[in-house]
């Protein structure tokens, strides 16, 4: 049975992109075809030629994932999950104090982002993902784990430690979302929404996201709009998310993913809230106050969820809490890592 979800479905992202998009008649297909020139130009490497050295592909079901890791191989293992248009190696600087405190951090990139291997087909759905994480787990012997989910990413996550409770040992959620709580039957002859139609029409879409979503010059725009403190995207922060924007069908793979997050959803674990009344492992969920991709509203309904969960709301702190305030978050995280459970 097909699904429609009522509420954060990633469309702040796409009101973002289009809204860059607006120019008058005459010059719109103009302008729109110079960046996909430059789109096409740029988009020609392959994922292995352009990964970073400080990572490695390891096999994850139907897909390799390109993962980084840094700590001990016997410390207790942490798996980082990003979010939309983000990749591992937005994780590093978070990564690295809890490394040094003992832990084996594991950040992962999920398709279609960053470098990991894209699907033959687009299965971007939260069971999707979730399988692809446990087989990378079961390819790198990880018997038990930590996972650390942001943004759309908590999807991922949480279906993963829905299906396998028994092996994960507590959750750690910023500003997730993705989750897809209360879907609702679609509509039978429900007709597609003007967004479906536009993202399901490559020749008109790609080069709306050329200009946009994939345009390295949109990136710093993009990001800004999910910090509350401008200042805290550095140029450092705007180059790591561009490096992945030279692979092979960068604009057209996101094409593909807006269109099937966008569009009509399939009922997984995580959608249904009686599934949480019976997880209790220990979690964590950390919350910008100023949130303006997903409201706080939502983590305090998922705090409400998970009956073992600690809620901390971060002052003036927007979508991303490790951009903008990442010495609190790594005292936060630690302090309940270490607490007794």
């Amino acid at each position: 049975m097909s699904f429609v979800f009522k509420g954060f479905r990633n469309e702040k992202i796409f009101q973002l992109c289009s809204q860059n998009t607006r120019r008058d008649s005459r010059s719109a297909p103009r302008g729109d075809i110079i960046f996909s020139v430059q789109a096409n130009l740029r988009e020609t490497k392959t994922r292995k030629e352009a990964a970073p050295s400080t990572g490695k592909f390891v096999q994850a079901g139907d897909v390799e994932f390109f993962i980084q890791e840094m700590g001990p191989q016997d410390g207790q293992p942490i798996i980082f999950i990003h979010g939309t248009a983000a990749w591992s190696g937005l994780w590093r600087e978070t990564m690295s104090p809890l490394a040094e405190a003992g832990y084996r951090c594991i950040a992962i990139d999920i398709p279609p982002f960053g470098y990991s291997e894209r699907p033959a087909s687009p299965s971007y759905g939260n069971a999707d993902q979730a399988k692809r994480i446990i087989a990378m787990m079961d390819e790198l012997n990880i018997e038990r784990a930590i996972l650390f989910g942001h943004s759309f990413g908590g999807g991922a996550t949480m279906e993963t430690a829905l299906m396998i409770p028994d092996r994960i040992d507590a959750l750690i959620l910023l500003d997730v979302g993705g989750l897809n709580l209360n879907l609702q039957p679609a509509p039978e002859n429900q007709k597609p929404s003007a967004i479906e139609l536009f993202l399901g029409t490559p020749a008109i879409r790609n080069p709306v996201l050329a200009a946009t979503g994939t345009n390295p010059l949109f990136t710093k725009t993009l990001i800004s709009a999910m910090v509350l403190d401008p200042d805290d995207v550095t140029q450092e922060k705007i180059q790591i998310l561009q490096e992945p924007l030279v692979l092979e069908g960068a604009t057209n793979t996101l094409g593909d993913w807006l269109k099937s997050v966008l569009g009509v959803q399939k009922a997984s674990l995580t959608t249904d809230p009686a599934n949480y009344a019976v997880f209790d492992m220990p979690a964590l969920i950390l919350w910008g106050d100023s949130d303006s991709i997903i409201p706080l509203k939502e983590g305090e309904y998922l705090h409400s969820l998970l009956s073992n969960s600690e809620l901390v709301v971060m002052k003036d702190v927007n979508h991303i809490p490790h951009l903008e305030d990442i010495d609190k978050v790594i005292e936060l995280v630690l302090g309940f890592l270490e607490s007794p459970r």
